[in-house]
């Protein structure tokens, strides 16, 4: 079973204040450069739990890009990552507090740019599932390469997932949510779906919800009712990737015909790992 993925893959460079930033000084802080990108994210934690994964996105023809080819072979993700010489690698800042959370300063560089035809029909042929990162929608110059594919996994029988990834990104929910009309799963996290589902029954549009509430939890919902779980007590670290694992956790769990409840569980778990340490991917 393939699953593929579309979305950024880049680098990361997170950085931990040791007390509040003095804006215009200096603040002594930990910063530790890794891989991150929604996408490559996602795909690195399928492929940890032994999905057969395969990510399809964009990259420069740079040290950046580079790496993130090393990396994600290493990690086990068969990459079809387009390689732009005109852009650079996506490369994300990562400002993250005392209390784990993080603030993101994203530059999506040659991620973009997707093109439709970056997802070869001979992948769609031989997968079963395309789950699609939510900032390819989000970047109107990505857009209708997003759209595109997702027509052209309907299309080849494939069940569909999308993250919306920001709440803050999304100024019209309706809009984007006839992007996503037809999609088997949305993959919300409280805040994104308290701001789709205003106004709007996300079932009209969509197959089921599952959603990560943090702390409490998450759930699925679907015209048969709604399932809870509870999270793992855990310490926050860096909430950096969570969703992202939660994504791959539930996933390959779904896919793998495993009731909503047990892959809530999955992706709960996941989640926590992710959250215990600094950075987004497997430690």
């Amino acid at each position: 079973m393939t699953i593929l993925v579309v979305g950024d893959a880049g680098l990361d460079v997170m950085v931990l204040p040791a007390s509040e930033v003095v804006y215009g000084g200096d603040t002594s802080a930990q910063v530790r450069v890794t891989m991150g990108g929604a996408g490559a994210n996602t795909a690195t934690w399928l492929a940890n739990q032994g999905a057969d994964v395969v990510l399809v996105g964009r990259i420069g023809d740079d040290m950046a890009g580079r790496q993130v080819l090393a990396n994600l072979a290493s990690a086990g993700v068969r990459c079809e990552l387009t390689v732009d010489p005109s852009a650079s690698t996506c490369c994300v800042v990562i400002m993250v507090d005392q209390t784990g959370q993080r603030t993101m300063l994203p530059d999506h560089g040659a991620g973009a740019w997707l093109q439709p035809d970056d997802l070869r029909p001979e992948l769609l042929r031989a997968a079963r599932h395309l789950h699609l990162s939510g900032y390819v929608l989000l970047d109107p110059a990505s857009r209708d390469a997003g759209l595109a594919m997702l027509k052209a996994a309907r299309d080849n029988g494939l069940t569909t997932s999308v993250d919306p990834q920001s709440a803050a990104l999304i100024p019209d929910p309706g809009a984007f949510l006839d992007w996503i009309k037809g999609v088997d799963l949305l993959l919300p996290n409280e805040d994104e779906l308290a701001h789709l589902s205003a106004g709007h029954d996300l079932l009209d549009y969509v197959g089921a919800v599952a959603a990560t509430a943090g702390a409490k939890g998450a759930g699925w919902t679907d015209r048969a009712g709604t399932i809870s779980v509870p999270a793992e007590p855990v310490s926050c670290m860096d909430s950096t990737g969570a969703g992202d694992a939660f994504n791959a956790g539930f996933l390959a769990a779904w896919l793998a015909g495993e009731t909503p409840e047990a892959a809530l569980r999955c992706g709960v778990s996941a989640a926590t790992k992710v959250v215990t340490g600094i950075g987004a991917i497997p430690q």
